[in-house]
């Protein structure tokens, strides 16, 4: 049985939203097909491949098994909104240097996943990497992503003493 429409009222990129669609749909149809924003990837719709991973108050989250309800009140970040004061976010920069994309397609997932996991874990070692970034990339570029994270654990380190 379908769910009826309801409003949902929460904040994408520091944007007041309200939606009124059914509860239960995934707010990765939400942000894509209502709200216009693209850089969040459907990949396999069973929270598995992380293709579509955002912060919700900070927490990474797949977004494909995320019912809209679950974010009314709450703050979104997409990957359109994790830059900030017009510049790279320390990842995303890292992601540049490193020169990780082949194709691209799950890359917005991984950024996510690693600034999560750089918030929690400022510098992480290779197992801190493997037991919290879990997303699948089938170009494999793996090893440029490890590089990166540690590349953006840096530059999120650098700018923190600048900060001091």
């Amino acid at each position: 049985m379908e769910e009826l429409p309801v409003q949902i009222s929460f904040t994408v990129n520091g944007v007041a939203q309200r939606v009124e669609v059914a509860g239960d749909t995934p707010l990765l149809w939400v942000l894509r097909d209502l709200l216009d924003l693209k850089g969040t990837k459907y990949g396999c719709g069973k929270a598995a491949c992380g293709a579509c991973t955002i912060h919700v108050d900070g927490e990474a989250v797949r977004s494909c098994s995320f019912a809209v309800k679950f974010a009314e009140g709450k703050e979104v970040t997409t990957i359109e909104g994790l830059s900030t004061e017009g510049g790279l976010h320390p990842v995303q920069q890292a992601w540049v240097e490193e020169v990780v994309p082949q194709c691209g397609y799950c890359q917005p997932g991984f950024i996510m996943a690693t600034a999560a996991l750089l918030e929690k874990i400022p510098s992480p070692t290779d197992q801190d990497i493997d037991d919290n970034i879990v997303n699948v990339c089938r170009c494999a570029t793996y090893y440029r992503m490890r590089k990166a994270i540690h590349r953006a654990a840096e530059i999120r380190g650098q700018g923190s003493e600048e900060r001091s």
